[in-house]
């Protein structure tokens, strides 16, 4: 089979697509054939070995894929070959098959197109589980999402609305906040050109803003918090604007704030039937007709590596993906 192989660690120009040998299912394990895979900002890190997931070298990268289950090993009796589902792996996607754990394998409805299933479990799952869980979000409340025309940015514009929430969506560009708007945000800030604390304050008559969604980190943390409400939330989800930011702990003292991680990777182990729980309301509201993931563009199994320096330039708006 093809794949795209992590060698060496560094930049995604390393990666090779080479022929790898077919994978066999183990005990408890499903085989699937590929026919498409979401490309997700950790890929980004995972093969400059920034991330917290560390995979062994040579390995292929891509954390989810959907397709088809093509055979199944002992013990699993709920999937049969030609079963439409979705492979959550953390790594293995970028290839024409992979193997995974009956875990980490959700049937998908029969009427969802394979690109949008290979991007809809980490993005949706993710800020799902950290509007639901951790956030604890509230109709009536405004919620800010920073870098909003992302993959996880937009389905938090989306699912944050959707739960009743006002939305205020930032983004580095008009454009970016025009597909934002889209999605349903109430209101948008482009950092790129607007003092983002100043902004806040403005749409929220100086109150702030009840829960922060940032998946971005660097220098937009600081001000961002400072325009955090009283028994405000701020979700940590990542630092796709490059540094980790250290934030004046005064800050949450002062507003009587909390600082909240999110790590839905983690989550989905530690809580896996809540974690069921989330994706069957993602997939019923998928179709309900209440959720439209975006995919924004579409790149070959060999245009893998140009996929992932797309994703690493920031030049993404909600989801990317591999068609195989």
């Amino acid at each position: 089979m093809k794949a795209v192989v992590c060698v060496e660690h560094g930049p995604p120009e390393l990666l090779q697509v080479k022929d790898m040998p077919l994978p066999e299912p183990g005990r408890g394990q499903v085989r699937v054939k590929v026919e498409a895979a979401g490309v997700n900002f950790p890929d980004t890190l995972i093969i400059q070995n920034l991330y917290q997931f560390k995979p062994a070298l040579p390995f292929v990268p891509g954390g989810e894929a959907a397709g088809t289950v093509d055979a199944v090993g002992e013990g699993v009796t709920d999937l049969a070959p030609g079963d439409r589902v979705v492979a959550m792996t953390g790594n293995g996607c970028f290839a024409e098959y992979l193997v995974a754990n009956r875990a980490q394998i959700v049937p998908v409805p029969g009427a969802m197109p394979s690109d949008v299933a290979a991007g809809f479990t980490m993005t949706y799952g993710t800020s799902h589980h950290a509007l639901k869980q951790r956030a604890r979000l509230q109709p009536g409340e405004t919620m800010l999402v920073l870098g909003a025309a992302g993959g996880v940015g937009l389905t938090a514009v989306e699912l944050g609305k959707l739960m009743g929430a006002r939305v205020i969506a930032a983004a580095s560009t008009d454009a970016k906040l025009a597909l934002c708007r889209d999605y349903g945000a109430d209101e948008t800030i482009n950092y790129s050109s607007e003092d983002l604390k100043e902004r806040i304050k403005a749409l929220t008559g100086g109150k702030g803003v009840d829960v922060i969604y940032d998946p971005v980190g660097d220098r937009l943390a600081e001000p961002a918090f400072r325009g955090i409400a009283w028994n405000g939330r701020y979700l940590v989800v990542g630092f796709a604007g490059g540094a980790i930011p250290s934030l004046p702990l005064n800050l949450p003292l002062i507003k009587g704030a909390s600082i909240v991680g999110v790590f839905w990777g983690a989550f989905t182990q530690a809580e896996p039937a809540l974690h069921r729980e989330n994706m069957a309301e993602l997939l019923g509201w998928y179709e309900a007709g209440k959720l439209k993931p975006h995919v924004s563009r579409h790149f070959s199994l060999d245009e893998g590596p140009a996929a992932i320096r797309w994703m690493m330039d920031r030049k993404a708006t909600g989801k990317v993906v591999l068609k195989i």
